[in-house]
């Protein structure tokens, strides 16, 4: 909370230091407003390190979809908008940029829901990721294989009508698009929702070896908390379009509050929420 409070009282300072060296992302003191009148985020702050994998939790209706889009410049198609703070990428402020801009500078959004063309095969959905790419097909083709070793099985369905796949392939389908575009960073939104708890376990390992090994950057916006803290290695956790706490992973993992709120363990073992004033209370003082 200290970090946020810090943050939040250097939220004048030029834009220029407010981002330290090794930071990919920081956004600083941000509020969105929907239809010039609904306040849904209220003064934002978090920083993503470069190539780290960063996980933004809570709740539905936290607010972290509309963090993710305020980042990659989505707000306006739903009638909303930054009106405060800043966002910068790597070292500039980008939050005037178009999304497409700010794909060709490298950061890109896999939305909730994965958002695949069900009309297109699979191939061409991954190649619709290199829309923006000036760099050759050759490039782009060894670029697809890459895609396709992280996901064998997208190689297998290569010809397959993506909407007459399975939910976890399109999943793959999508983050595989998103990596089409030689991203620096992916906002990836709730890749866990409506998996298998197998293939959301296989899904998180690719992700770790795409940070590891492509040095690619991550976002997490998640509701499974257990999975996204055992994968990132800082976390953020959002209430009513608030940062309510943050810590690295491990320390998030051990925190009571998120034990018995967000991972359903107390300290003597799983909490029934009927307890209303016990939930109440601790509600209060995260707040």
């Amino acid at each position: 909370m200290n970090a946020i409070a810090e943050k939040t009282s250097n939220s004048k300072a030029p834009a220029a230091n407010l981002q330290v060296a090794d930071d990919i992302l920081s956004i600083n003191n941000i509020e969105v407003i929907y239809d010039h009148v609904v306040l849904v985020l209220k003064g934002v702050s978090l920083t993503v390190p470069k190539g780290g994998i960063v996980a933004l939790l809570g709740a539905n209706g936290a607010g972290k979809t509309t963090t993710l889009k305020a980042i990659s410049n989505l707000l306006q198609a739903e009638r909303g908008e930054v009106t405060k703070g800043n966002i910068i990428f790597q070292g500039e402020e980008v939050q005037a940029q178009s999304p497409n801009e700010l794909v060709r500078r490298g950061c890109i959004q896999v939305m909730e829901g994965r958002h695949c063309f069900g009309h297109l095969s699979i191939e061409d959905n991954l190649m619709t990721g290199a829309y923006t790419r000036k760099d050759g097909s050759a490039a782009i083709k060894r670029d697809l294989e890459m895609v396709y070793d992280y996901f064998p099985r997208l190689r297998e369905r290569r010809a397959s009508q993506a909407g007459y796949t399975s939910g976890g392939e399109q999943q793959m389908c999508a983050v595989g698009r998103a990596l089409m575009s030689r991203p620096e960073m992916i906002l990836l939104d709730e890749p866990s929702m409506g998996l298998a708890p197998q293939l959301v376990e296989e899904i998180f390992e690719i992700v770790k070896q795409l940070n590891k090994n492509e040095g690619v950057s991550f976002l997490l916006a998640e509701q499974n908390t257990n999975v996204a803290l055992k994968y990132a290695t800082y976390g953020y956790i959002m209430e009513a379009g608030r940062i309510v706490l943050d810590g690295d992973a491990e320390s998030l993992r051990e925190n009571e509050d998120v034990k018995e709120f967000y991972l359903g363990v107390g300290g003597e073992g799983r909490k029934s929420f009927r307890d209303g004033k016990h939930y109440k209370r601790r509600k209060r003082w995260l707040a």
